[in-house]
């Protein structure tokens, strides 16, 4: 029985009576050191114990939470700021547009249709139909070529397991296929069928936490029976690889692409008119990121960072594939090429500026024919459309603007407005600078600040400090309802470019990776000293937060450096890094992490910064929240369990230290906008009741 005594006022702090939590003699020997694991049991995602931990942490958690004052007024604007109409940038088959549109508070955006820009859309595909609760999402989707079919796949409570669904666009019927098991995966269309990515049915109890392997690539004819689906490749010899293929546009060529971690792929390909034949590799190895833009009959467009760590774009000839025929179109420049795509007779291409974006138009021999101007400092994703048509759509977002569409004409070189969210705010009431420190190397780290104008640095504004710092991954700027109504509340957003990220591309990435990831926390310290001795904070008033590696980086740091922050919330966090590599795609991010097998070294090294195992007995803890999902198999909810567990036993502080674990819902994609406003309820009521903060 759990036991709550709650008395919230402004100067006094709840009491909590935490579940006690067994421990048992677990201890694993790494190179002659023990090592103790006293919580492994709640591993066990299947157990009755288990789910009776997780039932009395939530009744603690839920307690201490619907008792913090200014829930009501929170959850309204929140509600009210995220009950906006917002549309994707539309693309076109087979001359009709296709575009997602969330009209407000919808659970999932809707999938449309339209015969042109002006007229009436119609539903093609809601995926709200499809859960009473809203958490069955759309997890992708493939019009084909002839605008026949709608291929679309979905995910259920947020797991990254998908199912294959095809639907009839004239007809709007659902056809009787249906494949299971589908992960990490899209689809490709190819002669009245398509290819996809799957791996053998799990046994019972073990989806959720088994290691992803022995992944397959199938085809599956229409009409047939998925069960009959022929393997089209596989690698059993490396059952830590996955794979998918791709078909070119002009249906000419196959590509197949295999990966052993997050980064790092080797690229094959054969011609379709000889689909017997074996694949001919265009790199074997896995030490650099290939991937084909497009292609201009036998020339293939690959952009890449071989020989190239903030990447260039090469032309690669079918019938000559040698590295000694490779062409250079573009080359690597001071900043990093994210992207390249062909549209309207050009090469776009997409720059990174010091964590903003930047886009090139240029022709297809790579000489350079003019600068796109875009609304203003922020992302962009465009513009996008057929190589041979001259309309083209993109978005534009930034901190203080809602995702905008423009509509892009390459024969007149003009912008068109299209769509742009009407949000119940002032975005000229708000402002957002880019600033620089030094971290404790002497490395300049970039740093984006969102606040109100006229912000007085005077050393007592709360402020959110958000972080990532791995996997190639970079923070840029974008609209966010939470962060907005953050800001709005007085607080200042501070998002910080860490190494590891892909800001600077992959000596940037790299240098915050095994044996740099320390790095990564010395940049989001050193982010936190400066917003404390450029006096926009104190230490009192300052809030730290991140997900999955982020969770991770905001684990680490707490227990590196627990008087400088106030609040933590490690959301979906990677807390154990002796055992993340166990569970299911875990394995993948060796190259990031290493692991305790590599050596003597990366396991002391790991041991070290361990959110779960570097926390300190008699040590005064930041108010934590941590995060967490019972569906969540990329970074399964054990993480988060375990590092909780300790974090209570060990914390000798007054400050509360809860975990929320939601349920029907994953690491975060598809999750139901209703459960995004309760959660986000719950953090900002934390938030601003242990930073002072008027509501």
């Amino acid at each position: 029985m759990v036991t709550m005594v709650i008395t919230l006022s402004c100067s006094q702090s709840p009491k909590l009576n935490y579940p006690e939590t067994r421990q048992d003699a677990v201890v694993d020997t790494f190179y002659g050191t023990p090592v103790e694991d006293p919580y492994r049991w709640l591993e066990d995602d299947n157990s009755e114990e288990t789910a009776q931990w997780v039932e009395k942490q939530n009744e603690v958690t839920f307690a201490y939470l619907n008792g913090l004052p200014g829930r009501e007024a929170i959850k309204a604007r929140l509600t009210e700021l995220m009950d906006y109409p917002r549309i994707s940038a539309p693309y076109k088959r087979a001359g009709k547009y296709f575009f997602s549109k969330n009209d407000g508070l919808q659970n999932q955006s809707v999938l449309y249709m339209a015969d042109s820009l002006k007229g009436d859309p119609r539903v093609l595909l809601d995926p709200n139909t499809l859960s009473e609760d809203g958490t069955v999402a759309l997890a992708g989707t493939e019009i084909t070529r002839d605008g026949k079919y709608l291929i679309y796949r979905i995910s259920r409570s947020g797991s990254d397991w998908q199912e294959i669904f095809v639907k009839e666009i004239a007809t709007g019927e659902t056809l009787p296929d249906h494949i299971q098991w589908v992960k990490f995966s899209g689809t490709s269309w190819y002669d009245g069928g398509f290819y996809y990515s799957c791996y053998n049915e799990p046994k019972e109890g073990t989806a959720l936490s088994r290691a992803n392997e022995n992944q397959m690539v199938k085809y599956h004819k229409l009409g047939t029976d998925p069960a009959l689906d022929p393997v089209v490749y596989s690698d059993p010899q490396n059952p830590k690889r996955n794979m998918s293929v791709g078909i070119s546009d002009d249906e000419r060529f196959m590509f197949l692409v295999q990966t052993e971690s997050t980064s790092g792929n080797s690229l094959a390909f054969k011609e379709m008119k000889s689909k017997e034949a074996p694949f001919i590799p265009l790199m074997a190895t896995f030490d650099h990121d290939f991937g084909v833009i497009d292609n201009l009959g036998d020339q293939l467009y690959v952009l890449t960072n071989y020989k190239a760590p903030k990447y260039r774009l090469l032309v690669i000839d079918a019938k000559k594939p040698q590295e000694e025929f490779w062409k250079e179109v573009v080359p690597e420049k001071e900043f990093v090429l994210t992207s390249a795509s062909m549209a309207g007779g050009k090469l776009v291409l997409n720059y990174l500026k010091d964590a903003f974006t930047h886009i090139e138009i240029c022709n297809y021999d790579g000489t350079p024919d003019y600068e796109f101007q875009l609304p203003g400092i922020g992302t962009s994703g465009g513009p996008r459309g057929d190589k041979d048509d001259p309309e083209a759509f993109y978005t534009f977002t930034s901190y203080n603007t809602p995702g905008e569409v423009y509509r892009y004409d390459f024969n007149t070189r003009e912008s068109s407005l299209h769509y742009r969210p009407e949000v119940k705010f002032n975005p000229d009431d708000f402002q957002v600078d880019q600033v620089f420190y030094t971290s404790k190397d002497g490395t300049k780290v970039p740093m984006f600040l969102f606040y109100r104008k006229g912000m007085e640095k005077n050393g007592k504004n709360p402020v959110l400090l958000y972080g990532y710092g791995g996997f190639n991954i970079s923070q840029t700027p974008g609209f966010s309802v939470q962060r907005l109504f953050f800001v709005e509340k007085g607080g200042i957003l501070a998002v910080a470019n860490l190494r590891g990220g892909g800001e600077y591309g992959e000596e940037w990435h790299k240098a915050g990776t095994k044996l740099q990831k320390q790095n990564v926390f010395d940049d989001f310290i050193s982010a936190g000293e400066f917003l404390i001795s450029e006096k926009y904070t104190t230490s009192g008033k300052l809030a730290i937060q991140g997900g999955s590696n982020g969770g991770l980086l905001v684990g680490a740091v707490a227990n590196q450096r627990p008087d400088l922050f106030k609040v933590a919330l490690p959301a979906v966090g990677v807390m154990d890094m002796l055992r993340y590599h166990k569970f299911t795609i875990g394995w993948a991010w060796a190259t990031d992490y290493g692991t305790s097998a590599d050596s003597e070294e990366m396991f002391r090294y790991l041991l070290n910064y361990s959110p779960y195992h570097s926390i300190k007995p008699g040590i005064k803890y930041p108010a934590t929240l941590v995060t967490t999902a019972d569906h969540d198999d990329r970074v399964v909810p054990a993480h988060s369990f375990k590092y909780i567990s300790r974090l209570q036993e060990y914390n000798k502080g007054k400050l509360p230290v809860l975990i929320r674990i939601e349920t029907k819902a994953g690491h975060g994609a598809g999750k139901p906008t209703a459960k995004i406003i309760d959660e986000y309820t719950d953090i900002f009521a934390f938030v601003f009741y242990h930073l002072g903060m008027d509501i």
